[in-house]
């Protein structure tokens, strides 16, 4: 594994705008936060080009963030926001000389096609983490940006969540794994691709908004027949956020389809992490080992960090 190396007071910080249009307003803040934490902050060139919903063309978003991705100047890209526009550049970047000086890609939703191509091509760490837009005070919780800068920094993750009713199969020992996913939507939407991670003896983290259930339904079962949860030691799921239902209801909630596909594989499935699309959306590190601790009244979720 070729890991990025941890940032310290001093190292350079780029934002830059993959998918939709961002304006200065809607990163001011996350810049002030960056440079308190003594860090130097750069923009990509391309930051406020606009084409409609999207921060500028496919050839203005993928210029602009491969010159972030082949500066060594560079120790980390910030994602302005999600939205869609990811997987449309995903295929015109080069990662060559990224390879070579890796640094961390930092953000979640629509980010994912970023986190998941790097750990199905590279084997390369990532950050599923707040970004930019989000870093605005009513969008963001403190304890989940203090969890960002605390992975960033190198000093690792650990936070603890409730039992949840629909957790299942779990052990009684610890158990530990590298971590892969994200969005469920954007994975729904690599299936095919060299951009799909390989999933076995992974962890797998799922999170989505703005959903249909039935939609949730028709993803999981997608990536089933794809064989993507063939050969996983577990899942975590995050948030699933906002989920809307049709005039004749699905029957289930958006976690109970999430056990009711996985049932067949009996690994453990744990609900209910402060990870997605809320203000509570603790830092995970992707492409680095998580450790799940089970107990009767909670579960705690820990990666090391430097």
């Amino acid at each position: 594994m070729n890991s990025p190396a941890y940032l310290k007071p001093g190292s350079t910080i780029a934002i830059a705008a993959s998918a939709r249009k961002v304006n200065f307003a809607e990163i001011a803040d996350a810049i002030a936060l960056l440079e308190s934490w003594s860090l130097k902050v750069v923009l990509s060139e391309t930051i406020y080009a606009v084409e409609h919903q999207f921060a500028g063309s496919d050839a203005e978003r993928t210029r602009g963030l491969q010159r972030l991705l082949d500066d060594p100047s560079i120790d980390a890209i910030l994602f302005a926001r999600g939205g869609y526009g990811s997987v449309r550049i995903i295929d015109a970047l080069n990662f060559n000389k990224f390879v070579q000086n890796p640094k961390w890609l930092i953000g979640f939703s629509d980010i994912t096609v970023f986190l998941a191509h790097l750990a199905a091509k590279y084997q390369i760490p990532t950050m599923h983490a707040c970004m930019a837009f989000s870093m605005q005070p009513e969008r963001y919780d403190s304890a989940s940006v203090e969890s960002f800068k605390n992975a960033l920094f190198g000093k690792g993750i650990a936070f603890e969540v409730s039992q949840h009713v629909l957790n299942t199969n779990l052990p009684t020992e610890p158990f530990s794994g590298e971590l892969i996913g994200g969005n469920l939507s954007v994975l729904y939407a690599l299936i095919g691709s060299e951009s799909l991670p390989n999933t076995t003896d992974k962890i797998l983290f799922l999170e989505d908004l703005d959903e249909y259930l039935y939609h949730i339904d028709r993803m999981l079962i997608g990536l089933k027949r794809a064989h993507f949860f063939k050969g996983l030691k577990a899942v975590l799921v995050g948030s699933m956020s906002d989920m809307k239902d049709n005039v004749i209801p699905f029957g289930k909630s958006a976690n109970e389809i999430i056990l009711d596909v996985l049932d067949e594989y009996q690994i453990p499935v744990v609900f209910g992490l402060p990870c997605g699309h809320e203000k509570m959306n603790k830092c995970l590190v992707m492409g680095h080992t998580i450790t799940v601790t089970n107990s009767p009244t909670k579960i705690s979720c820990t990666q090391i960090g430097a």
